[in-house]
């Protein structure tokens, strides 16, 4: 059973930028040829409702940084269970950016991602709750996202690939009390090579190296997975409601393209 502490009204907003208040209403889904072409490819026969009324979706209508656009969901009705969210940009050479899955731990959604934007395009959040598909999004002007240059060299990214670190906000006045909300950021270093970025010294095209699937657990209950593509961004940052269930730690298991994998369990400490 879906555990309920907290009402929505006072769940913690995970928007990391005033800005979005007044870019938000002023970016909506536009008309796409492309999405056209890649409905079926993404969600095959089934009807997709409106999702305004269950997820509102936060990104801005001009991006300040193509290679890392912050793109915060938070659910809007309280009285539904989203288990699933398949995020999607039209534009990018891979368009679904990543398929996430949320345990009952997520409670009502709040959740933010950075992702790559190539070009001017639709930024659609396609929900699923037991009463099936429905979609938002935002437009996004930005371009270049996928092809941008890592800002570490090689060698760098590879002495710490994989490091995980944990950042908890809000109070934390009994960090083992379970059913309370937290909020919480992680970061993994990985340079999620696109493919599309060169070497700025050979110039030559960086072989696409990116995390494909990663884990949050807590204790023995998986709060979130992902599986995910070239459009997330460079050393993935996350950050996201969810109900404490008293456990010490947050563990988060990854894989990438090239066949390693990273574990790393995150204790609970202060928070800020």
């Amino acid at each position: 059973m879906r555990l309920r502490t907290m009402s929505m009204a006072a769940a913690v907003l995970l928007v990391s930028s005033g800005a979005f208040a007044e870019t938000a209403v002023q970016n909506p889904l536009t008309d796409s040829p492309t999405w056209e072409d890649l409905r079926f490819d993404v969600v095959g026969d089934a009807d997709l409702s409106e999702g305004s009324d269950i997820l509102s979706v936060e990104a801005p209508s001009r991006a300040a940084d193509a290679a890392t656009v912050p793109v915060v969901l938070t659910q809007t009705d309280p009285d539904v269970r989203i288990t699933a969210a398949t995020v999607v940009v039209d534009e990018n050479p891979a368009p679904v950016a990543g398929v996430f899955t949320f345990g009952d731990g997520m409670g009502e959604l709040s959740f933010e991602m950075r992702l790559r934007v190539n070009q001017y395009s639709n930024v659609r959040v396609i929900t699923e709750t037991e009463d099936g598909l429905s979609m938002t999004g935002r437009f996004v002007k930005a371009s270049g996202g996928c092809s941008a240059p890592a800002s570490r060299d090689p060698e760098s990214v590879l002495a710490s690939m994989g490091e995980m670190k944990l950042r908890l906000f809000g109070a934390m006045d009994a960090p083992l009390q379970s059913n309370v909300l937290r909020e919480a950021q992680i970061m993994v270093r990985h340079p999620n090579y696109s493919g599309l970025q060169r070497d700025q010294i050979t110039q030559l095209f960086i072989p696409a190296h990116f995390i494909d699937h990663l884990e949050v657990w807590q204790g023995d209950d998986m709060l979130w997975a992902m599986d995910g593509g070239i459009s997330i961004s460079e050393n993935p940052v996350f950050r996201f409601a969810y109900i404490d269930n008293g456990s010490e730690a947050l563990t988060v298991k990854a894989t990438d393209t090239a066949g390693n994998s990273f574990e790393q369990v995150l204790a609970k400490g202060p928070a800020t």
